[in-house]
Formats: structure tokens, sequence, C-alpha cells
């Protein structure tokens, strides 16, 4: 029997994104693909998009050159020598269908990302949570420091768009764990924010979840860098593991040990400063603009990855400190009948524990109102206690219908049986499982002071600009 992990690489042929020839990306708009075309247009590559939808950022991508078709026809394939498709598109969409039937290669997102990655020093981010902030941190950390890297993330970066091609040989990515694609990387220096309990649809149970993360590891350059989170008893785990055999491991968090340890921690609505020890040697007192001590820990891994590229500690703080955040992450929208609207993209329950925490702390005297559309039902089904506890430590909650397309919701499964298994009054959680009736439910909890905050993976980010209206 095959090992589900054992995936190839371009990387390993010395493909690179030249190679591919004239490129449709199917599904552009999208976050993900978004950031992928825009790289290889701005590498100046014949580059062009299939999409549906109408999103904001296809105009940016036309005025880099691409030709954005509006349907999916067999025509799009046209003097096309590469298809790359998402997970999302299988085999029967199609132009993956007419791509297969003329011959024509066709790869997945991840195999575009490796090959653009072909020949640069990769710094890759992965883990169950945190990795979209900690990718746009040591961007913006690098890009600070004149290193001009190459990047490619799966969350937009407030006041830019999800991809640039720098002209340094560093290439910074997000790599995706839940359908094993990021075990197609070989990066220089490779990093897990965490492994929690998730994508067991893919991997089945937390063994396999660790295996994947550990072979991630493995993939990355011998002679290059792990950077892995000292809190979380699965990577500290990788750690000791890969340490014991010699590989280079940087450890960071808040525990006692880490090699780049953070404390003194001191979180506001204008942001979070902390201090980092680097091996028990205090390296300076650091600066987020955001609050949160989560967002702290991210930065940690980032201070790690200068470190290793020789950057000098007061260069690292001042980059850290130039952060300007990424979209659906700790982003506020606006502020209506006198209460502040923010959205946040946290949908596993330890993302949401934290993210509720530090809106907590934003919201004051206020009172803190989510608005939480669940994600997929298995997940829903399988974390619903995890995800009430989570919710159950805002002050009011709105409840949407779970977001699970293609699924069936078991009977008594759905957005009521969450609700209920929140410890909140009665008058304090409601279930909302038409779109259209949540502006009316928020408006009837949120009072001037509160902080209201959508939640979820998309298409919740939608539901601010209702609110607001």
């Amino acid at each position: 029997m095959s090992d589900p992990n054992d995936l190839t690489s371009p990387i390993d042929e010395g493909v690179t994104a030249e190679d591919l020839g004239r490129v449709l990306f199917i599904g552009v708009g999208g976050v993900g693909m978004n950031g992928l075309t825009r790289l290889y247009a701005t590498r100046g590559l014949p580059v062009s998009g299939s999409e549906l939808k109408d999103w904001p950022s296809l105009p940016e991508l036309e005025r880099l050159g691409v030709t954005i078709h509006r349907e999916h026809t067999a025509s799009n394939l046209d003097g096309v020598d590469t298809v790359v498709r998402s997970t999302a598109h299988n085999d029967e969409h199609l132009e993956v269908a007419e791509a297969r039937r003329r011959g024509i290669r066709v790869y997945h997102r991840s195999e575009a990302l490796a090959a653009a990655m072909t020949g640069r020093r990769s710094i890759v981010v992965t883990g169950t949570h945190g990795k979209t902030t900690t990718t746009a941190i040591i961007t913006q950390m690098l890009e600070h420091a004149g290193l001009a890297p190459s990047y490619v993330n799966g969350g937009e970066n407030i006041g830019a768009f999800t991809g640039a091609h720098g002209s340094g040989d560093l290439f910074v990515a997000e790599a995706d764990e839940s359908d094993r694609s990021f075990l197609r990387y070989r990066p220089e220096v490779g990093i897990v924010t965490n492994i929690d309990v998730d994508h067991l649809n893919t991997y089945g149970d937390m063994e396999s979840l660790t295996e994947a993360f550990e072979r991630f590891c493995r993939n990355t350059d011998k002679d290059g860098l792990l950077v892995l989170c000292a809190d979380n008893p699965g990577t500290l785990g990788l750690a000791k593991k890969l340490r014991a055999e010699g590989r280079t491991v940087a450890t960071y968090g808040f525990s006692d040990g880490a090699d780049v340890q953070l404390g003194d921690v001191e979180s506001s609505v204008d942001g979070v400063d902390y201090t980092v020890l680097h091996e028990q040697q205090v390296l300076g007192r650091f600066h987020l603009p955001m609050p949160g001590r989560h967002i702290a820990l991210n930065s940690t891994a980032a201070v790690a990855v200068g470190l290793y590229l020789g950057l000098e500690p007061e260069d690292i703080a001042a980059g850290i400190a130039a952060f300007g955040g990424v979209k659906r992450r700790f982003e506020k929208r606006g502020e209506k009948d006198g209460y502040a609207v923010f959205d946040e993209y946290a949908y596993h329950p330890t993302a949401m524990t934290e993210a509720v925490k530090t809106l907590k702390e934003v919201a004051g005297d206020g009172r803190l109102i989510v608005v939480f559309q669940p994600y997929r039902a298995y997940r829903t089904i399988a974390m619903r206690e995890e995800i009430a506890a989570a919710l159950s430590l805002a002050d009011r909650v709105v409840v949407m219908e779970i977001f699970g397309p293609g699924e069936d919701i078991p009977e008594g499964e759905g957005g009521q049986a969450l609700l209920d298994a929140i410890a909140l009054h009665a008058d304090d959680k409601v279930f909302v499982p038409e779109w259209d009736d949540v502006p009316a439910a928020v408006r009837a909890l949120a009072s001037e002071g509160d902080v209201v905050v959508t939640m979820g993976a998309p298409p919740v980010s939608l539901m601010p600009d209702d609110l607001l209206r």
C-alpha cells in the first residue's frame, strides 16, 4: 500500500514556474489562487484565469495583464500549456476534463506554488491555525529589512493583495495541511505553529495527522531550520524527536526552555507589548500594533526566522512593529449605531478562544457579541463541545446554520444543537438559520459601546457589509 504522504514535487525535478508556459488558473478570484496568479503575473509570465464570481481582486489582476474569462468553457484552454486547479475543482470540472482530453498538463495549486519556489530559499509556514498571520508577519519583517521576498499567503495583507514577486532570493509561503498538499514543498526553513485536531476527514485520526506534519518537517532541508512551537504538545514532541536526530530546531513560545521565549505581555486595544528572550538572553521589548497574546506568539516564530537569516534584533523588532495586519484577522470593518463591527477568520476552537479573549479586551466595558457560522457538518459535530466552550466566553452569541457545501446536515446536528451546547443564558444566545435575518438579530442584541464580530470561514466574511447597512 502506497504512503499517502509520499507526494512528488516539481522542485524534485527542477521544474520552475517559467517552465509551465502559458498558464490558466481555474477559480482565479479566490484568495489562495489569486495570490499565486498575481505572483506568476508579476514575474512577467503569460497568465489567464477563469472565474464566475466578481471578486474585488480581479481588476488588479487585469491591470497586471492577466486575461480573465468570466465563464468556464473549453475555449479558455486554447493556447494554454498548463492548467492549475485547487482541490475544489476535481477531475469532473469542465476545464480540468478538457485539459486531460487535450493532453494539457494539469497541476494542483500546490504544485504550481512549488514550481515558483524552485531555486529560491523558501520559508514555509504550516499548522492547524495561526499560519496566515505568521506568514504575513515574516513577510513584513523581511520586506522592512530590505530583503524583497516573494510571497504567497492564504490571507490578504491589509493594504496589499495576496501575492507579490520580490527581487530577493527569499520566498515565503503559507502551506495548507488540510489535503496533504503541504507535502509538496521542500523549504529551507519549515515552521509548524501547532498540531491540533482538525481535517480528520482527510487523516482519520491524530496519529496520521501528526505523521503528515512530521513528513513536512523531514521535507525541510537537512541543513536548514525547523521552527516549532514549544507550547503545543504535538509540535513540542516533534521538536524533541527531530533535534535528537541532529536536525537544527528552534522552539518558540511562552514555555520555559523555548529557544525564543516571550513574556511580560501587555495587551490593549492599541496593540500588544512583550519581552523576547533568545536562549535566555533578552533581545528587547517588542510591539505589535494589534492586541492579542496569540498574535505576539505568532511573531516569535518570525523572530526565530530573522535570527537564522542574520538580522539584528532591532531590525526584527522594527519589522514586526510595522506589521499592518491581515484581512479577516481581527479586522475592524466599521461602526453602526455606536457599536464596532469586526471580522475574524477563526473557526477552530483553539483559535476562536484566543480571538474571543482578545476581542473581550477590545470591548472593555461593552459586551462582545459573536456572530458565528459553523464550517462543515462533520467537524462541527466532532468539535461541538470545544466550539461551544469558546463561544461561551462571549457575552452574547448569534449562531448561523452550518455552512457545508455538498454536505447533508444530519437531523438534529445543525446550528441549533451547537447553540444548545453554549453555556450562556437563553436571552444571550440565538439561532438564526436564515442569512437575511441575522442583521435584525444583531440589532436586537447590540447596544452602543459593544463589539460585534462575525467569525468563521467564508462566506460569513460577507456579513459585515449587511450589518453595516
